[in-house]
C-alpha cells in the first residue's frame, strides 16, 4: 500500500512554515495520542503524523522529500526504526544470481532502535523531571551467554554451508556458467547448527526481558520532541552495538495555561470595580503566584507581560513571558441598593444603560470613589 503525502496528514500546504508545521502536528498528537484517544486506529494515525512530522520538521529532511518524496534514495523515509539506507530491497536477488553479490559475508548487525511514548505534566515540561520507565527488549540470554546451545553443548559448523553461511548454484547460460549464492536454508545463515538447544532461550541466544530505565526529562520540552538513550534499545549481533532508545515526549494540556513556544497565556478575572479604580492581584505562575498592579481604568481584554516567566528554551538559559489577558467580571444578584448604587452612578456620569460600556469606564474613574461603597 502507498504511503500517505506526508503534508496530507499534517493537514499543511507544502507552503507551510516551521510554525505552522509544528502546531499542526501538535494538535494532531494531542487528538491521536493512545493515551487520550481510545479508538482502534489512534495508535497508528499518531505514528503517522509523528513520523510525517519528524521529516517535515528537519530541513534536510523536507528538503530531500519535496524533491524525492517516499523514494528517497539517501534516507529511507518511513522505514522505522529498523531500516536502513544500504539495503536496496529487490536488486539483491539480480546481484546475486548474476554476480554472486550473494557471497559477501555481512557483518553483524546492530541491535535495532526502540521508541516509547511518555506524557508528563504541563509543570514536568516547565521544570524537567526525571521519570523510570520499563521496556520491553531482548538480551543475551544468561543461561547460553548467546550461543543458543545447552551448557556443556556447544553449536556446530553446518554440514552444508560449511560454516559459510550461504549455498551456492551453478548455472549454466547462454553467457558461460554463473553462480548463483543464496543463503543457507539448513542454518538461515548463521554457519553453524544447534543440535541440542539451550532450554531458557530454546536456541534463539536471546530471552525478553522488561528492563528498567531512567530518563532525564530537560526543561522545556514540548509535544513531539524526541529524547535519545543511546544503547538502550535491542541487542545487536555479536560484535555489533545495541540500538537506541527513543522517548517521544507528550505534554498533558494544563487546565490554567496554554502554550505557544516559550510562551505561555492565562486569563485572570477580575471585577468592574477593580478595573475601574485599579488594584493589585495575585496571579499564578510556574514559579508561584506573583503581584500585577492593574491600572484604573483597564479594559476587558488587556493583555499584560510578566516576563521570563514563561517555559524554557531547551537547553538553554531562556525563559518565554507569561501573557496575562484579564477579563472584566460583571457582578450578578445584585441587591436592590446595590442597583441604586450603580443607577446613581450613571446619573451622575450621564451614562445610560443603553449606552456603550467603554463610555462607561472612562468616566468612572472620576467619580467611582465617591458613589460605590460595596461594604
Amino acid at each position: 500500500m502507498s504511503k500517505r503525502d506526508y503534508y496530507e496528514i499534517l493537514g499543511v500546504s507544502k507552503n507551510a512554515t516551521e510554525d505552522e508545521i509544528k502546531k499542526a502536528y501538535r494538535k494532531l498528537a494531542r487528538q491521536y495520542h493512545p493515551d487520550v484517544n481510545k479508538e482502534p486506529d489512534a495508535e497508528a494515525k499518531f505514528k503517522e503524523v509523528t513520523e510525517a512530522y519528524e521529516v517535515l520538521s528537519d530541513r534536510e529532511k523536507r528538503s530531500r522529500y519535496d524533491q524525492f518524496g517516499h523514494a528517497d534514495p539517501g534516507g529511507g523515509f518511513g522505514g522505522g526504526f529498523g531500516g536502513g539506507a544500504g539495503d536496496f530491497g529487490g536488486f539483491g536477488d539480480i546481484f546475486d544470481m548474476f554476480f554472486g553479490g550473494g557471497g559477501r559475508q555481512r557483518g553483524p548487525r546492530r541491535g535495532a532502535d526502540l521508541q516509547y511514548n511518555m506524557q508528563i505534566e504541563f509543570e514536568e515540561a516547565a521544570k524537567g523531571t526525571e521519570k523510570e520507565i520499563e521496556i520491553p527488549r531482548t538480551e543475551e540470554c544468561p543461561t547460553c551467554h548467546g550461543s543458543g546451545a545447552k551448557p556443556g553443548t556447544h553449536p556446530e559448523t553446518c554440514s552444508v554451508c560449511r560454516g559459510t553461511g550461504t549455498q551456492e548454484q551453478v548455472i549454466s547460460t547462454p553467457l558461460g556458467r554463473m553462480v548463483n549464492r543464496r543463503t543457507c536454508q539448513a542454518c538461515g545463515g548463521d554457519g553453524k547448527i544447534v543440535k541440542d538447544p539451550c532450554g531458557q532461550c530454546r536456541g534463539a541466544g536471546t530471552i525478553k526481558v522488561r528492563k528498567k530505565v531512567n530518563v532525564k526529562i530537560p526543561a522545556g520540552v514540548d509535544t513531539g520532541n524526541r529524547i535519545r538513550i543511546a544503547g538502550a534499545g535491542e541487542k545487536g549481533d555479536k560484535g555489533a552495538p545495541p540500538g537506541d532508545l527513543y522517548i517521544v515526549v507528550y505534554v498533558r494540556e494544563h487546565e490554567f495555561f496554554e502554550r505557544d513556544g516559550e510562551d505561555i497565556f492565562c486569563r485572570m478575572p477580575i471585577s468592574f470595580v477593580q478595573a475601574a479604580l485599579g488594584d493589585e492581584i495575585e496571579v499564578p505562575t510556574l514559579d508561584g503566584k506573583v503581584k500585577l498592579r492593574i491600572p484604573e481604568g483597564t479594559q476587558t481584554g488587556t493583555s499584560f507581560r510578566l516576563r521570563g516567566k514563561g517555559m524554557p528554551r531547551l537547553n538553554t538559559s531562556y525563559r518565554g513571558d507569561q501573557h496575562v489577558r484579564v477579563v472584566v467580571v460583571t457582578p450578578t444578584d445584585l441587591s436592590e441598593r446595590q442597583r441604586e448604587l450603580i443607577r446613581q452612578l450613571g446619573d451622575e456620569l450621564g451614562v445610560k444603560p443603553s449606552e456603550q460600556h467603554k463610555t462607561f469606564f472612562e468616566k468612572v474613574k472620576d467619580a467611582a470613589k465617591d458613589a460605590l461603597n460595596w461594604d
